[in-house]
């Protein structure tokens, strides 16, 4: 049975937050940058947020799933079509501009600097893969108050120290909620350690994030 305090939508609609945010300012040119994280069932999820994403939100998006490394990528063309935003298979050096989604290329590790996405090659040595923190952490590094981080489907745990450290920075972080997700340890994970402001289904997500596109901050 699920517990009541796992839903976090009140009847309207509107989500509630979880915990209290740090609020930080960051420099005034900067424009938001989300990143999502997901790994089994996420594909799903992806699209389901995704499709509400307005084609002017004046965010950037950029999703991080484990891929098999030695498989090409479909994400670009399974996520491309119902989509009223432009998505881009992330290349090493590729600057991201808002209003558009940037999806990691397999095989690798990805972070940001400076608005600009680096990649480098995933490691071989015999020890968990964690694509999804590497970059959250990057991207706190980053954009301080304005990272936002989404934690959608997945098993394990990746992600959650990569939302600890939006949280640290004063960014906002989201994570799935656990009876909308296929696989929702991830999003437990993160929840559980107390870095998540909002659970939300990913289309409630995608309506938080344009409310929050419109915010003068």
């Amino acid at each position: 049975m699920k517990k009541k305090q796992n839903a976090r939508l009140l009847g309207s609609g509107e989500p509630r937050a979880v915990g209290a945010r740090k609020v930080q300012t960051g420099k005034k040119d900067l424009f938001p940058i989300v990143g999502i994280g997901a790994s089994a069932g996420g594909l799903e999820a992806f699209k389901q947020l995704l499709q509400h994403i307005p084609g002017d939100i004046g965010m950037a998006f950029v999703l991080v799933q484990h891929l098999a490394p030695r498989h090409e990528s479909a994400l670009v063309e399974l996520l491309s079509k119902p989509l009223g935003i432009p998505i881009t298979e992330v290349k090493d050096g590729l600057t991201v501009k808002p209003n558009n989604v940037y999806a990691i290329p397999p095989n690798r590790d990805m972070t940001i600097l400076n608005g600009i996405l680096h990649l480098t090659r995933r490691s071989e040595m015999r020890v968990p893969h964690m694509p999804i923190d590497s970059f959250l952490r990057s991207l706190a590094a980053d954009r301080k108050g304005k990272a936002i981080g989404v934690i959608l489907s997945g098993t394990a745990s990746d992600g959650t120290l990569g939302m600890k450290a939006i949280k640290a920075e004063g960014g906002i972080t989201f994570a799935q909620s656990e009876e909308s997700a296929k696989y929702p340890e991830m999003s437990r994970s993160a929840i559980g350690a107390g870095c998540i402001d909002f659970v939300l289904s990913p289309e409630h997500i995608a309506r938080e994030l344009v409310r929050l596109g419109q915010h003068p901050y």
